[in-house]
């Protein structure tokens, strides 16, 4: 035990909980339900900063009408029994990451919220109020930093603040890019699958995109998602030539971080490349874009291009190392 951890244990009287949050789901596999999600989505000037007077117009009249029944017929796709897979697996790791924190004798109460859809970040927000937590470590489910997720949690964050006569303590976890614990559980993921499945002649990591202005601005998001790239690469043991870096998910006609995820699939046999492996290290839960557009779309798109074998690697989701990691983070705010 870390002798800070320990010092904090025996004499800090102040009662911390942890406020896990992703970016949310629709709440079910509906036209309706998809709308009400893209439409709250879609409105945070953080995620979309066009002009109101010219997106909302475009937003409303145009893309929710139309792209709401496309997006439903694809959650459908990959929804499962216990309903969308985001939420599944985010209530798995919050019940994970109590029961382990409570193992190593921190009994902090861990609540989950969504920056989108329910559970809100609010709802969050009050089941640690009522359990009476006067700190919060808010701890985004984002390993690199964009102004697109993890800034949109803290603005939320503050929103919920400006309602509150006592304001809690504030840990907030920025980033975990390039956390020792993260770079291994992702190692030990593909490690695992490598065993299972055999290995292929590329492995290609795929990060959901942004923007490329948002770069030019100062969003590190991109400089982050190269380096989680490199020290997996390393942790591996991979040569150059036995890894690349994309970016899939663009939305619209302004340009966004390069090399596309799509436009390299359908490049790869071209290059020699007939086996590829396919991992996602900035989503730490499967969802739409990764058991849709990477292990379905984007799989068809390296097939048809010649490839032979295409293999993706699931997100950390509950996993226990991914788990372990996460109690590794917490201990690290609570000193």
């Amino acid at each position: 035990m870390a002798p800070g951890l320990l010092l904090f244990r025996i004499g800090n009287k102040v009662k911390t909980g942890v406020l896990l949050v992703n970016l949310g789901t629709p709440s079910a596999p509906t036209a309706a339900a998809v709308k009400t999600f893209l439409a709250q989505f879609l409105h945070d000037h953080r995620v979309v900063d066009v002009p109101r007077a010219l997106w909302c117009p475009l937003l409303h009249g145009i893309i929710l009408p139309f792209r709401s029944p496309k997006v439903a017929k694809l959650y459908q796709s990959i929804w499962w029994e216990e309903g969308s897979p985001l939420m599944v697996v985010s209530k798995r790791q919050q019940a994970a990451l109590s029961k382990a924190l409570q193992a190593e004798g921190i009994d902090i109460p861990v609540a989950l919220g969504m920056s989108y859809g329910e559970p809100s970040m609010a709802s969050g927000w009050q089941q640690l109020k009522a359990a009476g937590v006067d700190r919060v470590i808010v701890l985004p489910l984002y390993p690199q930093y964009s102004v697109s997720t993890t800034a949109s949690v803290f603005d939320a964050w503050a929103r919920l603040m400006k309602q509150e006569r006592l304001v809690p303590a504030l840990r907030f976890v920025h980033d975990y890019h390039d956390f020792g614990g993260y770079i291994q559980a992702l190692a030990a993921s593909v490690r695992e699958h490598w065993e299972t499945h055999g290995r292929g002649d590329l492995l290609l990591l795929s990060y959901h995109g942004i923007p490329k202005r948002y770069e030019d601005e100062g969003d590190p998001y991109g400089r982050q998602c190269h380096r989680t790239s490199e020290l997996l690469a390393a942790e591996l043991g991979l040569e150059r030539h036995q890894w690349r870096t994309t970016f899939q998910s663009r939305f619209g006609r302004e340009e966004w971080l390069q090399p596309y995820t799509d436009e390299t699939m359908k490049a790869l046999p071209g290059e020699g490349i007939r086996r590829l492996d396919v991992i996602c290290p900035a989503f730490s839960a499967d969802c739409l874009e990764t058991l849709e557009e990477i292990a379905e779309q984007n799989r068809e798109l390296f097939l048809e291009a010649g490839g032979e074998s295409y293999q993706y690697i699931p997100a950390l989701n509950d996993n226990p190392a991914h788990i372990r990691m996460l109690v590794d983070l917490v201990c690290r705010e609570l000193v």
